[in-house]
């Protein structure tokens, strides 16, 4: 099975300890709610939105509380940051109507959410200067670097905990690794590890800000930075590598005239009478261009976050569900999420946007189902599409599916090609960590 066991990364003694520690009901832990009521405490959000333009007026004097120099700041610990949180579906079966699905198990959508939520905290008690009631600092979830999961179903009537901390810190960025465990006979068993890159920036989210450095306190903390410094570097050659910017591999220019070949159509006589256009699907196949589901979100007030921009979990979870529906319809069968990757939030959204998603399958494999999710939102007045986010999910079906192949002419590479290609890359990327 591609479920690997989800080997906890070596933690800090101290952490580990507490990772463990706890069992059935684990009392006094905070819960989600109290989560996001810190965030607005934190940045002193108002939680009405007829007064979100004069609190955001009343945080732009916080500038200068801002440090001028990295150095400025005090170094903190891992430890310093990390946080446990109970959701507690077990012990409180009153919010489990929230995370339920139609098969009876958790939204995962919901643990996206729940996910983005967290990061921030995380980040946020990283940065925390004892003296000021509000920081300074507007903290955004700049990516997604990955999530992996070790569980199929994720049980809507058990407890669930996460934990997580600041893993590595550059100038004005964090890495925050997070886990989520779900209580089972006493003990809580690992469901799955979270990587996310969060941004400082100032008062009014427009320029960086700098954040307190990061000291390793032991040889598997400094293992951990390492890794953080590692993520970043494979991040960058991935994305010098794009396919927006390089031209494919000469590997990919064979499979993409290997799947050419296999969908002309030979059935006219003569080579000479042959036509690029002319095109057969090969069996058990579908064409890219009839992959594909759409969906439109009116972004309303409810959804804002602290700065009173749309909530990037929401976000994720509308693309997830999207991606999820579009796995389904495509597969005919239930899906089941093993990986998401790559989320890079490239332009916040505004409260009141339209939101246009389409979700795409662009590579399978067996029974393995990639899909990217594309979000851009649409201003009615201006008539102009700007793209905000691309969600990349790896799906496992029940049965085996059809091969998903992109219509291509001759030797140029047109848009569905590249997404095959692209959506090969994230399979193949998936497919080691697990």
């Amino acid at each position: 099975s591609a479920y690997r066991l989800c080997i906890m990364r070596k933690l800090p003694s101290v952490l580990a300890r507490t990772l463990t520690s706890g069992t059935s009901g684990s009392p006094g832990l905070p819960d989600m709610s109290e989560v996001r009521s810190k965030l607005r405490d934190i940045v002193g959000a108002s939680t009405n939105w007829r007064d979100h333009v004069q609190a955001m007026q009343e945080r732009k004097a916080l500038h200068t509380l801002l440090a001028k120099r990295q150095e400025d700041l005090p170094p903190r610990r891992m430890k310093d940051s990390y946080l446990e949180v109970i959701l507690p579906l077990g012990s409180q079966p009153e919010i489990r109507e929230k995370y339920l699905n139609v098969h009876n198990s958790v939204r995962f959508g919901r643990i996206l959410e729940d996910l983005d939520s967290l990061g921030v905290l995380i980040c946020y008690t990283h940065t925390k200067q004892e003296k000021q009631p509000w920081s300074p600092l507007s903290i955004v979830t700049a990516l997604v670097d990955k999530i992996n999961l070790c569980q199929k179903i994720i049980h809507p009537d058990c407890d669930i905990k996460f934990t997580g901390n600041v893993s590595w810190v550059g100038k004005t960025s964090m890495e925050v690794k997070m886990r989520m465990l779900q209580l089972h006979g006493g003990d809580y068993s690992p469901v799955l590890d979270a990587t996310f890159v969060m941004v400082a920036r100032d008062p009014e989210n427009k320029r960086p800000a700098f954040v307190n450095p990061l000291i390793p306190e032991s040889p598997e903390e400094e293992e951990i930075f390492k890794q953080g410094e590692l993520n970043k570097m494979r991040r960058i050659d991935f994305s010098t590598a794009s396919l927006l910017k390089m031209a494919p591999t000469a590997e990919e220019r064979n499979i993409v005239h290997d799947i050419f070949l296999n969908t002309l159509d030979t059935r006219q006589e003569g080579e000479g009478t042959m036509s690029f256009q002319s095109r057969k699907l090969p069996p058990s196949s579908v064409w890219m261009e009839d992959a594909k589901l759409k969906a439109l979100q009116i972004c309303h007030p409810e959804e804002r976050n602290i700065f009173n921009r749309i909530f990037g979990g929401f976000l994720m979870r509308k693309a997830f569900e999207l991606g999820w529906a579009t796995a389904c319809s495509y597969g005919s069968s239930r899906p089941f999420i093993v990986s998401v990757d790559d989320i890079m939030f490239q332009k916040p959204v505004e409260v009141g946007s339209l939101l246009l998603l389409s979700g795409q399958v662009c590579y399978t494999e067996n029974n393995y189902i990639q899909v990217r999710v594309h979000s851009e939102v649409y201003n009615a007045n201006t008539r102009e599409h700007h793209t905000t986010n691309i969600f990349h999910f790896t799906f496992i079906s029940e049965n085996e599916v059809p091969q998903v192949v992109p219509k291509t002419y001759g030797g140029k590479y047109p848009i569905k090609s590249m997404l095959y290609l692209d959506g090969k890359r994230h399979f193949t990327a998936v497919m080691k960590e697990i």
